[in-house]
C-alpha cells in the first residue's frame, strides 16, 4: 500500500474545524464570563483601589471602541476605506492593557490597537487616515508616546526593545509594552527581541493578543505549547491572562509594567482572547473556522461580562447604560463625517520622494502617470 493511499484512508477534518491544544487553558481570570469577581491571591492588589467610577469607565472605553470600530469596518465596506483591522472581541485586552500604562510610558502597536490608541488619547479619526490612502498615519507618536500602526508583522518588538534599551541609558524609569499577535510570535523579529531584551534586561512588556488565528492559520500550528511558556527559553517570565477579562488585563499589565520600571526585565503577557470578526475587511472567516467556534467565544464576550458585573454590584444603572448608547452613537457619527470629509490624497506625491535628488526612472514614470490621469474623460483619474 502506498503512502498516498494510507493517506487517503484517514478521516480529514474540514475547513471549519480543529483540535484545540487546551480546551481549558490556566489563565488569570478576575471575572468570569457570568460576571462574577473571582479572587486571587496574587494579582487582586493590583486592582484593589479601583472604583466604581473606574470601572464604569473601563466599560465606556471598551463600548465606545467597539462603535467605532464597527462604524470603520461599515465605512469601509461602503468604499469609504481600502481595508480596516477590526478588534472585534479583543476590547478587554487592549483597554485593560491601555489602562495600566503611565503617561510616560511608549506604545509600539501593530495596527489592530484601536482600543490602545483610544487609552492614549489618538483620535479615532486619525486611525483611519492610513487605511483611507490620506497620510502615512495621522499623528505624532511623541504626542501620545504611542508609535504609529505598523503594517509589517513582528518588527515593531524589535523598535520596542531598542526604545527600551534607550530609555535606560537614559536613566528613565518609564516602560515600553509592544502589541503583536499570535501569528507574529512565529516571526524572527520576535525571537530577536525576546533575545535582546533578555541579555540587556530592557524595560519592555511583549504583549501577545493571542486571538487564536493568523489569518486562517490556528495557533496550533505555530506552536507546540502555550505561547506564554516561550519566554522561559529566554530566561523572562510569561504569563496567560483571560485576555476577554478587562480586570485581568489591568491587573497582569500594572504588574509586568512595575516588573520592568524596577528593573527585572521583560515579561511576555498572553492574552488569549478571541478575533470574532475576520483578519481584515479582505477576509472570510467562515471559509476556516466553525460558526460553532464563534459562538462559544460570544458567550465570553467581554462587554457583557463587566456589564454583568456592574448590574450585580449596582455599580451602573439603565440611565448610564442609556447616556453611554447615546454617546455611543454620536461618535459613529462623528467618525463618519469625519472620514468623508477627508481630502482626496494627491496622487503625485508617491513619486516624490523615491529619491533625494531625483532620478530620469522615475521622471519617465511620472510622466506616464500623468498622461493616464488625463486620458480620463473628467480628467480625475481612476
Amino acid at each position: 500500500m502506498t503512502v498516498e493511499s494510507t493517506a487517503a484512508r484517514k478521516p480529514r477534518r474540514s475547513a471549519g474545524t480543529r483540535k484545540s491544544p487546551s480546551t481549558k487553558p490556566e489563565l488569570v481570570q478576575l471575572l468570569t464570563p457570568e460576571g462574577k469577581r473571582v479572587k486571587n491571591a496574587e494579582y487582586d492588589k493590583y486592582v484593589a483601589d479601583i472604583t466604581p467610577e473606574a470601572l464604569r469607565g473601563l466599560y465606556r472605553d471598551m463600548v465606545l471602541t467597539r462603535r467605532f470600530d464597527a462604524e470603520a469596518t461599515s465605512l469601509q465596506r461602503q468604499g469609504e476605506l481600502g481595508l480596516w483591522a477590526s478588534l472585534l472581541g479583543q476590547e478587554a485586552a487592549q483597554i485593560g492593557s491601555g489602562r495600566a500604562l503611565r503617561d510616560d510610558d511608549y506604545v509600539f502597536p501593530t495596527y489592530r490597537e484601536h482600543g490602545v490608541a483610544w487609552c492614549r488619547g489618538v483620535d479615532p479619526t486619525n486611525l483611519l487616515g492610513m487605511f483611507r490612502g490620506v497620510n502615512n498615519g495621522g499623528w505624532d507618536p511623541n504626542s501620545n508616546n504611542f508609535h504609529l500602526y505598523t503594517i509589517v508583522i513582528g518588527s515593531q518588538t524589535l523598535h520596542a526593545t531598542g526604545y527600551a534599551m534607550g530609555i535606560t541609558k537614559d536613566g528613565a524609569d518609564s516602560a515600553v509594552i509592544a502589541y503583536f499577535g499570535d501569528g507574529a510570535s512565529s516571526q524572527g523579529d520576535v525571537a530577536e527581541s525576546f533575545t535582546f531584551s533578555a541579555v540587556y534586561n530592557a524595560p519592555v512588556v511583549f504583549f501577545c493578543q493571542n486571538n487564536q488565528w493568523a489569518i486562517s492559520e490556528p495557533t496550533e500550528k505555530q506552536t507546540r505549547v502555550p505561547l506564554y511558556q516561550r519566554a522561559q527559553g529566554f530566561g523572562f517570565p510569561g504569563v496567560r491572562v483571560d485576555g476577554n477579562d478587562v480586570l485581568a488585563s489591568l491587573a497582569v499589565t500594572k504588574w509586568a509594567l512595575e516588573r520592568a520600571r524596577a528593573g527585572e526585565g521583560p515579561t511576555l503577557v498572553e492574552a488569549y482572547t478571541y478575533r470574532m470578526g475576520a483578519h481584515t475587511t479582505s477576509d472570510d472567516p467562515s471559509k476556516y473556522r466553525a460558526d460553532e467556534e464563534r459562538e462559544a467565544w460570544e458567550a465570553k464576550d467581554p462587554i457583557l461580562r463587566l456589564r454583568r458585573y456592574l448590574e450585580a454590584s449596582n455599580h451602573a444603572d439603565e440611565g448610564f447604560f442609556a447616556e453611554l448608547e447615546a454617546e455611543s452613537e454620536a461618535l459613529g457619527r462623528r467618525v463618519r463625517e469625519a472620514v468623508r470629509a477627508m481630502p482626496d490624497p494627491d496622487r503625485f506625491a508617491l513619486f516624490e520622494h523615491a529619491y533625494a535628488d531625483g532620478h530620469a526612472l522615475v521622471d519617465e514614470e511620472r510622466a506616464g502617470f500623468a498622461a493616464y490621469q488625463a486620458s480620463f474623460a473628467d480628467g480625475e483619474g481612476a
